[in-house]
């Protein structure tokens, strides 16, 4: 029987809000943001797939962050002790969510080293031959060995952070990082937006076209949500636990949302305006921030478009980092949790797990490795988390608070036992309880219904399958 450490050993805490609201934000904004949200947005018609991310963020987004606050602040425990602790049948939803840190982790790295590699790359000379870039980034990570250094370069930065813990290496690393992310990303913008002919890239970003829209971007704008908002993965349950009984969770979910979506919007603006200044093509799928970008910066040319292309992939190595390391601590504050092991042992036998998953992933893309139907692991975690484990993690959070958790001791943990207003609450109570497990379950079953139709439809079913047999075995433990 798994041995709960919190009787033995003090639980760590944030040291101030301010390092909370940073850390959590970091969390949130990654890779999810600067690399994913505007190829995503890119592929999926631009303005029509904002508007629509936007409303999933203010409505779904706020919502499930704050539900996940409020359940790990409330029993103090990771992800799978919090349900645990209050109904053993739903400690799944808490697995699910240290599996999905698991699987995520197993990419994650991966792409996080080619920031790394790029920052190396480019300080070396890449923009000087700005025609060979394509070629240069297709040939880098099909190479079976390259990659692998800079992932583990990553992932030993994460262990690094993660080994100090929350208010010592989380919390100081949130502080220093998401300041200097958002520094580099306005002035890559402002540069992109002073470039003759940028407004059409505004225009394409924030001008919507509604009859571009089908069940596939909806399913993009709702997993994109989900991935940036690191919501679904037990991420915010676990930072949640770690804070203070006096801290204001409504204007903290408030502020951690307003700056991941703030840093989405931003690398959009950094990149469109100048993209469509160049004549680039906005849907250039995940090859657009190692392709495009340099390519971008490159055309600027001199010391301007160098230095700007080191600030760019500097700033996308933090924003990975930031999310990284809450990623890996679910998985440590698992470990801690419930089977009673020291921090240090934690992080590291977590991280060789998810070495072993990142090499397997990052040599799926050179054509090596083992598949399942006809797609390699790098394709398989992604797919699994965000088209699947998030969104149902998501809604299987909300179906818990709403229909498992009382509403008054919700409302006793939102508003800290009335000390605090939030006169929406009754809105927010039936959109977790009603609204969003429907809304969820609907663009899952259509996305599900998609994925066939690209040929990845068995692979989702197998995450839903998955799922359910977790399900099953936990109401039998």
């Amino acid at each position: 029987m798994a041995t709960s450490n919190t009787t033995t050993q003090p639980r760590d805490s944030w040291g101030s809000k301010l390092g909370f609201v940073m850390a959590a934000a970091g969390s949130a904004v990654g890779l999810g943001n600067i690399w994913k949200f505007p190829y995503t947005a890119g592929e999926s018609g631009g303005g029509a797939f904002v508007a629509i991310y936007l409303l999933f963020v203010i409505f779904i987004g706020f919502s499930v962050m704050l539900t996940e606050f409020a359940v790990g602040r409330k029993t103090g425990l990771s992800a799978v002790g919090a349900f645990k602790s209050t109904d053993r049948r739903w400690s799944f939803v808490g697995v699910i969510g240290v599996v999905s840190g698991l699987l995520i982790m197993g990419f994650y790295p991966v792409v996080g080293g080619w920031a790394i590699a790029y920052i190396y790359k480019i300080a070396t000379g890449l923009l000087s031959t700005p025609e060979a870039i394509g070629d240069s980034f297709g040939s880098f990570i099909s190479n079976p060995i390259q990659p692998l250094f800079w992932m583990g370069l990553y992932l030993i930065f994460n262990i690094l952070v993660v080994i100090k813990g929350i208010s010592g290496g989380i919390e100081k690393a949130g502080k220093i990082l998401m300041p200097l992310l958002f520094a580099i990303l306005i002035l890559v913008a402002v540069k992109g937006l002073s470039l003759p002919g940028a407004s059409a890239g505004l225009e394409f970003l924030f001008k919507p076209d509604f009859s571009k829209v089908d069940s596939t971007v909806v399913l993009a704008a709702l997993g994109q949500a989900f991935f940036s908002l690191s919501l679904g993965m037990g991420c915010m349950i676990t930072y949640g636990s770690y804070l203070k009984k006096k801290e204001n969770l409504v204007q903290t979910t408030a502020m951690v949302t307003a700056m991941d979506t703030a840093v989405a919007i931003l690398a959009g603006v950094a990149m469109f305006p100048a993209m469509f200044a160049f004549s680039m093509e906005p849907a250039a799928g995940p090859g657009l921030i190692f392709v495009v970008v340099p390519q971008l910066f490159a055309e600027m040319g001199g010391i301007v478009g160098l230095l700007l292309a080191l600030l760019f992939f500097i700033g996308l190595s933090v924003a990975a980092l930031t999310s990284s390391v809450s990623l890996l601590e679910v998985v440590v504050s698992y470990l801690i949790d419930e089977k009673g092991l020291k921090r240090s042992t934690a992080v590291f036998s977590a991280s060789a797990v998810m070495a072993v998953l990142c090499i397997f992933a990052s040599l799926s893309l050179g054509g090596l490795g083992p598949t399942l139907f006809e797609t390699g692991a790098f394709d398989i975690f992604d797919l699994l988390t965000d088209k699947i484990f998030l969104a149902v993690g998501g809604m299987l959070v909300c179906i818990f608070a709403g229909w498992r958790l009382s509403r008054s001791e919700l409302e006793k943990e939102i508003t800290n036992d009335g000390e605090f207003k939030f006169p929406l609450f009754g809105l927010w109570y039936n959109l977790v309880k009603y609204v969003i497990p429907f809304a969820i379950a609907i663009v899952a079953i259509a996305g599900v219904k998609a994925g066939f139709d690209i040929g990845k439809g068995e692979i989702m079913v197998l995450g839903l399958v998955i799922i359910g047999l977790g399900g099953l075995i936990s109401k039998k433990l």
